[in-house]
């Protein structure tokens, strides 16, 4: 019988390859372009030079002012606090209708994924209204409500309830039968096993429903600020475009709908994307 011999170990001593060149570095320019903000905001500035651009061609200050005299409308709003103040009153309507609306599709699609008739509640409530535009209802709002922040909450809840009920049931549906038997194991049944395992699961899937009820109770806010604020004389940001729509100020009018497109970017940039990157993202569930 032989035995195979033991090898001595030693340690080869590698040189360093001095022979080849280290990577170079990338140029300042294409380092600076791997920023997305920095990418959107040169878009930001390629759609400012190009409606001055259109606004000096025609010449028509009341059809299309210019993005100079538009800048200078809305800081002029801004320093005299009119434009402030009208926001302040839009958004603290937003917060409520949309809160609400959160609340009604979370207790509604918890109701669908623990019962049938849930499911059959859910499926032919979403067919029913989730097609009838929420400015439509604003008349029967007024009705019921009368002149008041209540009007305007009741068509909000809509706007939001079934984009957000919708998308948070579809990211249930997707949940895989392995979570949800360890969840099971563990004794979770009902709202806890909701809270604890569909709602993580299904996070991708809310995160999209709360951006389009976002979007969807904003631009419904401003829709029905219109008709809201030319019935009772007051109104936020709204009311704000009507008025100097009516007193052709179209550079205020302009100024009023920049505002609106920019709470909208800094809501998707700051809140939204700030819950991405710190959930979704950093758990591996969304590139």
């Amino acid at each position: 019988m032989t035995t195979t011999p033991v090898r001595q170990e030693y340690e080869v001593q590698l040189e360093p390859l001095r022979s080849v060149p280290l990577e170079r570095q990338l140029p300042l320019a294409q380092r600076l372009w791997q920023h997305g903000w920095l990418r959107k905001a040169v878009i930001l500035v390629v759609i400012a030079a190009l409606w001055e651009a259109a606004a000096r061609y025609q010449g028509n200050d009341l059809l299309l002012p210019s993005f100079l005299q538009t800048s200078a409308a809305l800081w002029d709003g801004l320093i005299s606090g009119e434009l402030p103040a009208k926001v302040g009153v839009s958004l603290v309507i937003l917060l409520k209708g949309y809160v609400l609306g959160i609340v009604l599709a979370f207790g509604l699609t918890s109701l669908a994924v623990s019962t049938q008739l849930g499911r059959d509640l859910l499926g032919t409530l979403t067919s029913m209204f989730n097609p009838l535009p929420a400015i439509a209802l604003l008349p029967l709002a007024l009705l019921w409500f009368g002149l008041g922040d209540n009007s305007l909450i009741f068509v909000l809840v809509h706007s939001v309830l079934w984009a957000l009920a919708l998308n948070t049931y579809a990211g249930f549906l997707g949940v895989s039968e392995t979570l949800r038997m360890a969840g099971r194991n563990y004794g979770l049944k009902g709202l806890r096993l909701v809270l604890h395992i569909l709602v993580p699961a299904a996070l991708p899937s809310i995160l999209s429903g709360l951006k389009i009820g976002w979007a969807f109770a904003w631009r419904t806010l401003i829709a029905a600020e219109l008709v809201f604020g030319a019935s009772s004389g007051k109104g936020g940001l709204g009311w704000y475009i009507f008025q100097n729509r009516n007193e052709l100020y179209t550079d205020k009018v302009f100024a009023g709908l920049a505002v609106v497109i920019l709470i909208g970017l800094l809501v998707e940039g700051l809140v939204f994307n700030t819950l991405e990157r710190l959930t979704v993202r950093r758990w591996g569930m969304q590139r």
